[in-house]
């Protein structure tokens, strides 16, 4: 075997979603950590393609670049990509990031457990609990959440229901399971994806989301929901997902008699929770606690051989 490229990577799962954090690829110039992300895609497409597509990765994959940060408040920095190109901000990857970094002595721990990581969108303040040198909690806080629109019809021949728009760290088309019959469960999976194809195909040529959530609140008294969430190329987040709790809770928050500082539970597909709270209401709308915990699945070693028909990878959905 030829190796004309090698890669490290760190992988990592939160609550069921995958992440793929590296921190060497070739040097190229850039002056601010906005430059890295508008070059990212452009300059290392041919690393996305090789870490990300299949045989080496698979559709659901996300990425994480960590670099040393910029700022001086900043302990490390990260960009954050997928199959598409960068992402502005990904609350699982910090929890990925946090978790990969303490835990193979990429930074150090420190006794009051505060730490922040420097993105696109800011500087992301974050609270990470070590117990025996690994990561049991890792905390931080969203930024503002809020509801855009309330009650929007949405008619296609096959359905008739209506959504709210919110907006977490995306747009979210937030759906109530009332006109369904399947229950967010394995069982119900191929009724749960026709539904989730239909909504997208419905959602296309009315507004641009970047993910369509079927909500079950009927447990909201007991403190928790359920909720499948279908990403616009009709991919299932593999997580009960922070984008999506962030925006359910704010659908449900704005319709009133739900308490502050009291923790909630979302639940994915498959078992998997993620735990929120909301921290405060501001005019900018609703900001939110996040607390979960990430488990490295492994320490990879990517190499490419220039023969392989299959350099640039493929995707199958």
């Amino acid at each position: 075997m030829i190796i004309q490229k090698v890669y490290q990577a760190t992988d990592v799962h939160v609550a069921g979603e995958a992440f793929r954090i590296i921190k060497d690829v070739p040097f190229i110039h850039y002056q601010s950590l906005e430059q890295l992300n508008e070059q990212f895609p452009h300059v290392f497409a041919d690393e996305i393609n090789l870490l990300l597509n299949e045989p080496r990765g698979f559709a659901g994959l996300n990425g994480c670049l960590v670099v040393p940060p910029f700022s001086r408040e900043a302990d490390a920095a990260v960009v954050f990509f997928n199959h598409d190109g960068t992402v502005p901000l990904h609350y699982g990857g910090i929890v990925a990031v946090m978790t990969a970094l303490l835990e193979c002595g990429h930074l150090p721990a420190r006794a009051s457990g505060e730490y922040k990581i420097e993105t696109v969108s800011g500087l992301i303040s974050v609270t990470a609990i070590m117990e025996k040198e690994e990561v049991v909690l890792v905390k931080l806080e969203s930024e503002p959440c809020q509801v855009i629109e309330k009650e929007v019809q949405l008619s296609h021949p096959r359905l008739n229901t209506k959504l709210s728009l919110v907006q977490a760290d995306q747009l979210y088309a937030v759906f109530e399971k009332h006109d369904i019959p399947a229950e967010i469960r394995v069982e119900d999976l191929s009724e749960l994806k026709r539904w989730g194809q239909t909504v997208l195909q419905a959602l296309d040529s009315k507004t641009s989301v970047n993910g369509a959530i079927l909500l079950d609140a009927t447990t909201l008294e007991e403190g928790r929901i359920k909720t499948l969430t279908f990403r616009e190329d009709e991919f299932i987040v593999r997580s009960p997902g922070f984008g999506t709790t962030l925006a359910c809770y704010t659908s449900l928050f704005s319709k009133g008699g739900m308490c502050i500082d009291k923790p909630y539970v979302n639940e994915s597909i498959f078992g998997s929770r993620l735990e929120v709270e909301a921290a405060r209401q501001t005019e900018s709308g609703y900001q939110f606690t996040l607390k979960s915990r990430g488990f490295i699945t492994g320490l990879q070693t990517f190499v490419l051989d220039p023969t392989d028909p299959l350099a640039a990878g493929f995707l199958l959905k």
